[in-house]
């Protein structure tokens, strides 16, 4: 038998370390966002430069934030941008907005399927059909999978 192949080095991992019930993501520090400025987005609105106040809702997103109020103030937004848009106009919206901002929409329009509301369902599916258009089966995979949450 070789030397090497009775190295104890490789024991160095601590497996209780990995123990998914002990699990915190490095990441997971609120990096003090405090959402999209409703000001600018519902000046925008009544401007009804909807696509400019999509892409301002979308731009500061509380990705990061633990602040459960934060997030539902930045979900109240969006959705009021969402339904304020025409259906003729949301796959123009949308071609604005860049890869991420995308994204980010597609998982304000998730939420807002989990959380429905008097005639948003047909609004979301409308935006969920040209986002999807747009960024492909990539972007729900994204949605779905990652850990931060609007």
């Amino acid at each position: 038998m070789s030397k090497s192949s009775q190295s104890t080095k490789f024991r160095g991992v601590d497996v209780d370390e990995l123990d998914e019930n002990k699990f915190q993501d490095e990441g997971d520090e609120d990096s003090g966002q405090s959402g999209p400025d409703e000001k600018e987005v519902n000046d925008l609105l009544l401007q009804k430069k909807n696509a400019e106040a999509l892409k301002a809702a979308l731009t500061n997103a509380p990705i990061m934030s633990k602040n459960q109020a934060v997030k539902d103030k930045a979900f109240g937004l969006v959705m009021r941008v969402l339904t304020a848009v025409k259906s003729a106009e949301v796959e123009k919206a949308v071609k604005t907005l860049d890869k991420n901002e995308q994204d980010v929409l597609m998982k304000y329009i998730y939420r807002g399927f989990a959380e429905p509301t008097e005639g948003s369902s047909a609004v979301l599916l409308t935006w969920h059909e040209k986002v999807l258009a747009s960024t492909g089966l990539g972007s729900i995979v994204r949605v779905l999978t990652d850990r931060k949450t609007v």
